[in-house]
């Protein structure tokens, strides 16, 4: 190469580099909002947090071209609200979301801010999107189950205690989707020749007396439907069904690894890790209306021996055999 024709070359990408640079210095950073109605130092929230985060950043949403503002709520309604309305004015580009009882206040706030959401059952029936196909709205995600899998709690529930003539299903009826998930317990009922009874809590005080007022008669058993009530006081529920000695099903494995008997349900951090994948679709430029609600396709059945040990009963092999996690 002659001398001339080389200066010319390096002029020529010294002049490029410095546009490459500003184009990358220059590149809006991207701002994501989240919002948990869980407390902050929940270990398996933060878990779910981290792979959502991590599935970002395999997408090529690093530090430096995204910003996730996180609020937590605490199980705590009205922080819940306050916090809704505090990450819509900030003006984030999507938010993501976890359970109806945060989705709720959130669009109360916004109708234009693109959100997706995870763990809500019947996003159609509770009015936040159109159609699983055609949402619709500025609101799209992942649905947590349909409610016939909730008939299959009370299956499981007397599967591993036979003996089990009444139930309570810890619920919360202000959450809309609860109420499809207990009429599709109360129809699998009597063909199990159960008694179920539905118990609407809202706190730790309400569970505590929900609880103890149930276990004054024998033969009970307990369903813990998954909402934020529920999942916040895991603690409460598990040691006060250890207290009576009730056998239990519950929503989500985070109980059995906490201490409780059986759970069935989906793969939560699974979710979470899909949810990424939408709010990339969003920040390249695609609309929630446009994107499907996603059923979920992963369930978990987990066992905890140990428990079952000390409540005095044995988990059929067939129920093992099916089971994804065994905690012994």
């Amino acid at each position: 190469m002659k001398r001339r024709e080389f200066i010319t070359l390096l002029g020529g990408a010294a002049a490029a580099w410095p546009l490459a640079a500003r184009a990358q210095q220059t590149e809006r950073i991207r701002r994501i909002g989240v919002l948990m109605p869980f407390a902050e130092n929940d270990l398996d929230a933060q878990a779910s947090i981290t792979a959502f985060r991590q599935a970002l950043q395999m997408l090529g949403w690093t530090d430096g071209r995204v910003r996730i503002d996180y609020r937590w709520g605490g199980g705590e309604p009205e922080r819940i609200s306050a916090y809704a309305s505090e990450l819509v004015g900030l003006k984030p580009d999507v938010i993501l979301v976890i359970t109806a009882l945060a989705l709720q206040p959130l669009l109360q706030e916004t109708r234009s801010i693109p959100i997706v959401f995870t763990q809500i059952a019947d996003p159609v029936g509770s009015g936040f999107v159109a159609s699983l196909a055609h949402p619709g709205g500025n609101v799209t995600g992942f649905a947590s189950a349909e409610f016939s899998m909730y008939g299959k709690s009370l299956e499981m529930l007397k599967e591993v205690a036979p003996e089990v003539a009444r139930v309570a299903v810890l619920l919360n009826l202000e959450q809309a989707p609860q109420a499809g998930m207990w009429r599709a317990i109360e129809a699998a009922a009597a063909s199990f020749r159960v008694q179920v009874t539905a118990a609407d809590v809202r706190d730790s005080a309400e569970i505590e007396r929900a609880i103890d007022s149930f276990a004054s008669e024998s033969n009970g058993g307990l369903i813990v439907l998954p909402n934020v009530p529920t999942i916040v006081h895991r603690g409460l529920i598990i040691a006060l069904a250890a207290r009576h000695r009730l056998p239990a099903v519950y929503p989500i494995r985070q109980f059995v690894t906490d201490g409780g008997l059986i759970s069935y349900g989906p793969h939560t951090v699974d979710q979470y890790r899909q949810a990424a994948g939408y709010v990339d679709h969003i920040l390249r430029g695609e609309k929630p209306a446009d994107l499907p609600v996603q059923q979920p396709t992963k369930f978990e059945l987990a066992i905890n021996l140990k428990t079952a040990k000390a409540l005095g009963l044995e988990v059929p092999p067939a129920l093992l055999t099916r089971a994804d996690e065994v905690i012994e």
